[in-house]
């Protein structure tokens, strides 16, 4: 069976259109909810064994420290997570102080740090430079080997055509799994922190590697194709689409498995992933080819 994707493109552009319009609005309302590693402050781990403290009363007995953006957030391990501005020695004894007193009274109570990491403001302006940066870079790279890798291809779609397509999807993932992590943020608290960073370059790769296993297979049908360019194209995706869909589920299968019974450090960076190969995979599929379609169309509409 054929699938007629490409002859649907209208269909998924205008979804894509969509969905990327409501991540920019979410971006602009709402923004981005960065973590320490990029505002600066302290992130602060502990644990209470045989007596759990609610969060008011944590709250209120570290309000003699004058802590500014605090946030006590419960784990599912039975951990609790303090987030908050000051990045010193002293306030991080003090705090340790008044939460070890909150044990007092009652039996066999007792309490841990499980783990303290500390950033400054400065270094953590400079995390979000080489971030984005790093993410630029990537891009260029990208375009610049998929123009080398289909160099020999010339008609009827140039080759730098073809890196461009495939940058056009991969801004497409990256703008819609900001645009997820934005309403996340608003609503449920997640942050963006360095291994967000990592999982939109892991996304990145993974696209990439997806849009190219089309755009390959359109290569090799185009010689022998008896076929117009756009009939080409999508008997080409119809031969990929079952091998994309399914790896991409086995990848999200084993996230899943990381996102529900990993640990809470990993969880935002698994379900980063899940987010980013999900429409990774759409867009390969659904907005990489159809790209190099539509730019046909226009260049032979000029030509006549």
């Amino acid at each position: 069976m054929t699938y007629r994707i490409i002859q649907s493109r209208k269909i998924f552009m205008t979804l894509s259109s969509l969905a990327i319009v409501a991540s920019i609005l979410a971006l602009i309302f709402w923004g981005l909810n960065f973590g320490i590693d990029f505002t600066g402050g302290s992130l602060l781990e502990v644990q209470f064994t045989k007596y759990q403290p609610s969060i008011t009363a944590i709250e209120s007995s570290l309000q003699g420290v004058h802590l500014h953006s605090l946030v006590v957030q419960p784990t599912n391990k039975h951990s609790i997570i303090l987030r908050f501005q000051e990045n010193t020695e002293a306030v991080h004894q003090a705090v340790l102080g008044k939460l070890s007193s909150l044990t007092v009274g009652h039996q066999g109570a007792t309490f841990k740090q499980l783990q303290f990491d500390s950033v400054g403001p400065s270094i953590g302006q400079e995390l979000k430079s080489k971030s984005f940066n790093a993410v630029a870079i990537a891009f260029i790279m990208i375009i610049l080997f998929i123009s080398f890798a289909f160099r020999r291809v010339s008609k009827p779609v140039s080759s730098w055509k073809y890196g461009v397509a495939a940058i056009i999807a991969l801004i497409h993932d990256v703008i819609f799994t900001l645009g997820v992590f934005a309403v996340l943020g608003h609503f449920y608290g997640i942050e963006i922190n360095t291994p967000f960073i990592a999982a939109i370059l892991t996304v990145l790769g993974y696209s990439v590697s997806d849009t190219i296993i089309v755009f390959d297979r359109i290569r090799e049908n185009l010689p022998k194709s008896q076929e117009d360019f756009e009939n080409t194209v999508n008997r080409s995706v119809n031969q990929t689409i079952t091998r994309s869909i399914n790896t991409s589920f086995s990848a999200i299968l084993a996230l899943l498995a990381v996102l529900f019974f990993g640990g809470s450090t990993i969880k935002d960076f698994a379900l980063a992933l899940i987010v980013g190969i999900f429409v990774g995979t759409y867009s390969s599929i659904f907005i990489a080819s159809p790209v190099l379609v539509i730019w046909d169309n226009l260049t032979r509409r000029k030509a006549e």
